[in-house]
C-alpha cells in the first residue's frame, strides 16, 4: 500500500512528491500551500518547482547539494506547518465568444449529450474551474472538473491546427489553448484574453490553484477584447 506523500526520484536533479492518489479539490489546496514552503525551504538551492494534479516536481541545484540532502529539504518542507491562507487562489474570469463558428464541435457534443447547444454553453460557463496543472504548451491550464454532462472524449483524429485562444473540452477537463497548435479537444468557443505572455508578468493569467469561470460575449465584444476572427478564415482543420 503507497503511503502519502510520497518521494521519487524524477532524474539526476529532480524530485517528485506525489501528494495523493488522485487529484481533487482538497489535493490542490494542499499543493498550492506546500508551493511556498519549498521555495522557503529551498532557498537558492531551489531551480524550480513544478506543480500538477496530485504531485509536485522539484529541480534543485545538483551542484551545491546531493540528492540525499534534497530529499533532507524536502521532508523538512512536507513536515512543516503548512500556510492556510488563501488556498482557494484567485477567481479570474475569462470571456468566451461561444458560437457554432468559434467552437465548431459545440454541435456534436451538445448532440450526443442530448443537450441543446445553449444547454451545453450554460453548463460550461455555470461553474468554477480549478486550475489543476499547467503543460503541454506554455499557458495551457488544465481546468476541472468539467459537468459530466458535457465531457466528451478527446477526438479520434486531433486537429492539425486549432486556433490561438480555442476553448475546449477534453473529458471532464477544460482549456484554452495559448497558442495555435495541433489538438484532439473538443472546441466550443473563443477566448480574446492572451494566456501566454512571455513580455508580460506574470507570463499568465492564471496558475495552479487558481479559479476559473468563463463568461459568454458576443461576437463584437470578443473583437473589441482583440480577439482575432482572421484565424477561423477556411475553417478550422
Amino acid at each position: 500500500m503507497n503511503h502519502y506523500p510520497m518521494i521519487q526520484t524524477a532524474g539526476e536533479n529532480c524530485l517528485i512528491v506525489y501528494v495523493a492518489e488522485q487529484s481533487g479539490p482538497d489535493v490542490a489546496n494542499r499543493i498550492a500551500a506546500l508551493l511556498p514552503t519549498l521555495r522557503e525551504v529551498f532557498g537558492r538551492y531551489l531551480v524550480d518547482v513544478t506543480p500538477s494534479y496530485n504531485s509536485v516536481l522539484i529541480q534543485y541545484d545538483c551542484l551545491q547539494i546531493d540528492h540525499f540532502q534534497a530529499n533532507a529539504l524536502l521532508r523538512q518542507a512536507l513536515n512543516q506547518p503548512q500556510q492556510s491562507t488563501n488556498l482557494a487562489g484567485k477567481l479570474v474570469e475569462l470571456p468566451v465568444f461561444y458560437s457554432e463558428q468559434s467552437g465548431p464541435d459545440l454541435s456534436a457534443l451538445a448532440q450526443r449529450a442530448g443537450l441543446s447547444v445553449q444547454e451545453v454553453i450554460d453548463i460550461h460557463q455555470a461553474q468554477e474551474y480549478r486550475v489543476y496543472a499547467i503543460g503541454f504548451a506554455p499557458g495551457f491550464a488544465y481546468l476541472g472538473e468539467v459537468d459530466a454532462r458535457i465531457a466528451a472524449p478527446r477526438l479520434a483524429t486531433p486537429r492539425k491546427r486549432v486556433p490561438k485562444g480555442a476553448v475546449a473540452i477534453a473529458d471532464r477537463q477544460t482549456a484554452v489553448y495559448p497558442a495555435m497548435s495541433p489538438g484532439g479537444w473538443n472546441l466550443v468557443g473563443l477566448c480574446p484574453t492572451p494566456m501566454f505572455n512571455p513580455h508580460s508578468e506574470p507570463h499568465m493569467p492564471v496558475q495552479v490553484g487558481d479559479r476559473v469561470r468563463f463568461v459568454a460575449i458576443s461576437q463584437a465584444e470578443f473583437v473589441d477584447l482583440g480577439g482575432d476572427l482572421s484565424q477561423l478564415a477556411g475553417g478550422i482543420s
